[in-house]
C-alpha cells in the first residue's frame, strides 16, 4: 500500500494527533486511494462545525465534491455510527462510567398517553367551548 502524505490545515475543528490515532483504523486506506483520510475526515469536521454548504469548503481541503462522496460513504456502510459509539464508550471509561449506559430516558413529549381528552375544548376562532 502506498504512503499517503497528509496536508495539515489549521482550522479549530482539525483532528489533534492523538484523535486521529483513536479513530484512524475507522478509515483504512484502500489500493486506490489518492487522499488521506483524515484530510476528508477532518473537511467533514469542518462542515459539521460551521454549518456551510458543501460547495463552500475551504480550498484547503480536497474537492467538495470528493468530501461528500466520502461521507456519504460512511454513513452507508455505518463507519460513523461506529466511531459515535467508539467515542461515547471510550469517553464513559475516562469519567469512570461503564461503557454501556444502564437507564434510558424518554421524552414524554413523544410518548402517547394512556387516557383520551373528553372531546371539549375551546375553539380559538369563535371564542366559546366547542363540542
Amino acid at each position: 500500500m502506498k504512503k499517503l502524505d497528509y496536508k495539515r490545515t489549521s482550522y479549530p475543528s482539525d483532528l489533534a494527533d492523538d484523535q486521529w490515532e483513536k479513530i484512524k483504523d475507522f478509515f483504512p486506506h484502500g489500493n486506490k486511494s489518492a487522499i488521506h483520510k483524515r484530510s476528508l475526515v477532518e473537511a467533514v469536521l469542518y462542515l459539521v462545525d460551521n454549518g456551510c454548504k458543501w460547495r463552500a469548503l475551504p480550498h484547503d481541503y480536497t474537492k467538495w465534491s470528493t468530501v461528500k462522496s466520502f461521507y456519504y460513504r460512511a454513513i452507508e456502510s455505518g463507519t460513523w455510527e461506529k466511531v459515535k459509539d467508539f467515542l461515547v464508550k471510550e469517553i464513559r471509561k475516562k469519567a469512570g462510567r461503564s461503557e454501556i449506559p444502564s437507564d434510558t430516558l424518554i421524552d414524554s413529549q413523544s410518548t402517547k398517553t394512556v387516557s383520551a381528552g373528553n372531546g371539549r375544548g375551546i375553539d380559538g376562532g369563535k371564542k366559546r367551548k366547542g363540542s
